[in-house]
């Protein structure tokens, strides 16, 4: 088939990367020096993918800070197992923000890494003031786990109608540790 005839990928249009505010977060980057990509990936695909993957960052790294946060001022009866969980889970989500900073910049442009275009590009709510009681820390991080994995759902589909297996699997699998996470939190609300 020839390239000019070719049908432009679904990711290739704006209108199938959700985007925040309508801006655009993941400037490209390189130099004339550096070589062009050519990882069998469009340019305007990788600009999506690389859109969607700084929303699930910003997102990812929220989440981090607030179940940081609750780690440090968790206090009542379940203090011990809450402190010890709050920890495991902010590790996780530490070692997660660096996995997706780094596609991005394998896909040919800058990672956010600023509270400033953190603020503007998540969902995740930041983390409140004032420290809520135990369960009601709980009762955020389910909410924040359920929408980092709604997000990264959304931009599965693009990196597979874009060929981009490595940033489909890697988003699967965030999807699954935050599934994982909300359902290990939602049981501690239960009866």
């Amino acid at each position: 088939m020839a390239k000019d005839s070719k049908k432009p990928s679904s990711a290739a249009s704006a209108g199938k990367v959700p985007k925040k505010g309508g801006k655009q977060v993941a400037q490209e980057s390189g130099s004339r020096n550096a070589p062009i990509i050519n990882i069998g990936i469009e340019r305007q695909d990788r600009a999506a993918i690389a859109e969607g993957l700084s929303r699930v960052l910003a997102d990812t790294y929220t989440l981090y800070l607030t179940t940081h946060n609750f780690h440090w001022n968790v206090t009542g009866p379940h203090f011990n197992s809450l402190h010890a969980m709050f920890m495991q889970q902010y590790t996780e989500l530490w070692g997660a923000t660096d996995v997706i900073a780094e596609r991005i910049r394998a896909l040919g442009h800058y990672a956010p890494g600023s509270y400033a275009e953190f603020s503007k590009i998540a969902t995740v709510p930041d983390v409140p003031q004032n420290p809520p009681k135990a369960m009601e820390m709980v009762r955020i991080l389910v909410k924040g786990h359920e929408t980092v994995s709604r997000i990264a759902r959304e931009f599965i589909p693009v990196a597979e109608e874009a060929g981009d297996d490595p940033t489909a699997d890697m988003l699967t699998a965030r999807c699954t540790v935050h599934d994982q996470t909300a359902w290990m939190l939602r049981s501690l609300l239960e009866d």
